[in-house]
């Protein structure tokens, strides 16, 4: 979604600015700009498209002035236009917005009554014009903007400059991230501390309602109700280095070579080798009196909740519920006592997610999520946080976030299987074993890379590509389907293999490639024998097994991706390996723009 970063600087800010943007760009845009407040005037540069293309503007039209707020826009109310970017100006204001002002139409019609000109069609000027008639009216940049927030319905995180105060920034959050970070002489407010990793790393996360005062000389912060309040400085840990390519050629090709490290790391926060156990973080809750579970979340993270479904109902004998969060408050779910509300997210800021858990937590549920963020919104609402160890992943195609959260899931459902007697010691000292394997047995699907690559092109010419899988790789399937869409831009869907029959084999032709994920054990006859349905139809197939698998159905496939024979408790996360390098190796043939596809955001934050 949008980017927003502020700086209170105390040289020329314009490059710097840029600079956190591209640091933003992970987030998705189509549209950018800068303004700066200097020598009594607002000056500014927006460009339709990519960072460079403002870039090159400001290489033309340099931008002067130490006080400066910068933005990415991902377009809601208005095409992606040079006229409809941020920064806008209204009067003596400047401001950048990231969410959705839902209100804005009869407030633009009030001020359209008032004789007002409005010079785009976003819902954002809406909110500039508000606060430059407050300024005209007489009121200072502080009472101005305290008057505006309580008419402002929606989402929204906001940075305002004003042209008299060129040592002001006044930021303000409701449903969509916004960070203060605190320099030496110094001040700054960005969406996310990664926007401010190498500008500092002592930041303060405003909570919900927040509106913050930024000067040079200090921060003060507001509540929703306009009482001073202190939030708490911490240290983010990260550092300009961590959105480096390395010697990848894409942050997502980076992104999935990082799975065994990051997957190791994840894991380990929650087994007890030594113990042969399966731990979670301090909670003040019983697991062993979860009757029911419900697990919301939206695109890849919901493929994570539907295999989470398979390891809960399985190992703990618990029914589960998995709901897409945007369709889940609107269908009026009916939730009771002794559920376990889930929610999964990369970001913790997802906004349909994020409302989810709140409907939740106001039915009375416990809740708990698996959340890569541990300072976002929902890791600090939840009752229960289960943290990712991912670290930032810029591409907008989640890779390592996917494989972190199944781990997560892995520990969760183990745990509750423990807690209400149906997991013995033996079996979680058995499934402790297959979940160490799992760093080694991706560093031996990683292997196949260049492999994977060289047959790229035989996916890359299709129009329609299907997925095949059975049991937990089912939601594989579609996870795949997922990332070859977003990235490639080619139609795929992902099936439960046994439903072939059932409609979709009408689509098999020889134009058509099926990729089945097919790993040998109890559910492998039956995939086999679906995929002989494929190619008896003419469907290409590429299977994706191990040797064992291989050796038994591999002939006459198209192409065929070995992968280490593996427990199927584990098989989501390594087989995770060769349908993102698919992806992956596919879009690259195709020349699309792999880590900022066309039309997507990373963390939307509006419904």
């Amino acid at each position: 979604m949008c980017g927003i970063i502020g700086i209170l600087g105390e040289g020329d800010v314009a490059d710097r600015l840029v600079d956190g943007l591209r640091r933003l760009e992970y987030r998705g845009y189509d549209s950018a700009g800068v303004a700066t407040v200097t020598g009594g005037e607002i000056q500014r540069r927006r460009a339709e498209g990519k960072l460079n293309n403002l870039a090159r503007k400001l290489a033309e039209e340099p931008l002067p002035g130490a006080s400066g707020i910068a933005h990415t826009r991902w377009a809601t109310h208005g095409a992606p236009t040079e006229d409809n970017a941020h920064p806008h100006v209204v009067g003596d204001v400047v401001l950048v917005h990231n969410g959705i002002i839902e209100n804005f139409k009869p407030l633009r019609d009030e001020l359209l009554a008032e004789g007002r000109t409005f010079r785009s069609q976003t819902d954002t000027e809406v909110v500039g014009h508000l606060v430059a008639r407050e300024i005209e009216r007489g009121a200072g940049p502080e009472e101005a903007v305290k008057a505006v927030l309580p008419r402002l319905h929606g989402a929204f995180a906001l940075a305002i400059m004003f042209k008299s105060e060129p040592d002001l920034i006044i930021g303000a959050r409701l449903g969509a991230p916004l960070v203060v970070g605190f320099g030496e002489g110094e001040n700054y407010l960005g969406s996310d501390a990664l926007a401010l990793a190498p500008l500092t790393q002592r930041i303060a996360y405003l909570d919900e309602g927040d509106w913050a005062v930024v000067r040079r000389a200090g921060v003060q912060i507001f509540d929703k109700d306009n009482q001073p309040v202190e939030r708490p400085v911490t240290l983010s840990g990260l550092t300009g280095a961590m959105i480096s390519k390395g010697n990848h050629r894409h942050f997502m090709q980076k992104e999935i070579f990082e799975q065994p490290v990051v997957v190791a790391q994840t894991l380990n926060s929650y087994l007890r080798s030594v113990e042969e156990r399966v731990a979670l973080p301090d909670m003040d809750f019983d697991l062993g009196g979860i009757e029911r579970a419900v697990i919301v979340a939206c695109g890849t993270s919901s493929y994570v909740a539907q295999i989470g479904k398979y390891w809960l109902e399985q190992m703990a004998r618990v029914p589960v519920e998995v709901d897409v969060a945007s369709e889940f408050r609107y269908r009026e779910p009916v939730l009771g006592a002794n559920t376990l509300g889930l929610v999964i997210s990369q970001s913790g800021e997802t906004a349909d997610t994020l409302a989810a858990l709140r409907h939740m937590k106001a039915q009375g549920v416990t809740t708990a999520g698996i959340i890569n963020v541990p300072t976002s919104s929902m890791a600090r609402e939840v009752d229960l946080l289960l943290p990712t160890h991912a670290g930032p992943e810029i591409g907008v195609a989640s890779t390592k976030a996917f494989t972190c959260q199944l781990s997560v899931m892995a520990a969760l459902a183990a745990n509750v299987a423990r807690a209400k007697g149906k997991l013995s010691d033996a079996d979680e000292a058995e499934l402790v074993r297959h979940l160490s394997e799992v760093p080694a047995a991706m560093n031996a699907a990683l292997a196949h890379d260049g492999e994977i690559e060289a047959m790229a092109h035989t996916i890359a010419g299709a129009r329609d590509v299907l997925y095949l899988g059975r049991g937990p790789d089912y939601p594989l399937a579609m996870e795949g389907a997922l990332k070859l869409k977003e990235i490639s831009y080619i139609h795929a869907e992902g099936y439960a293999a046994g439903e072939m029959k059932h409609g979709p084999i009408a689509l098999i032709d020889e134009s058509v490639p099926v990729i089945v994920i097919a790993p040998s054990g109890p559910l492998f006859d039956k995939t086999v024998s679906n995929m002989q349905e494929v190619q008896a139809r003419g469907g290409k197939v590429v299977l994706i097994s191990d040797a064992d698998g291989l050796a038994q159905a591999g002939e006459g496939a198209l192409a065929t991706i070995e992968m280490p024979k593996v427990h199927p408790l584990i098989a989501p996360l390594v087989y995770a390996v060769p349908v993102q390098l698919l992806a992956y190796h596919v879009a690259v043939v195709k020349g699309t723009d792999v880590d900022q596809p066309r039309n997507l955001a990373k963390s939307v934050t509006v419904e």
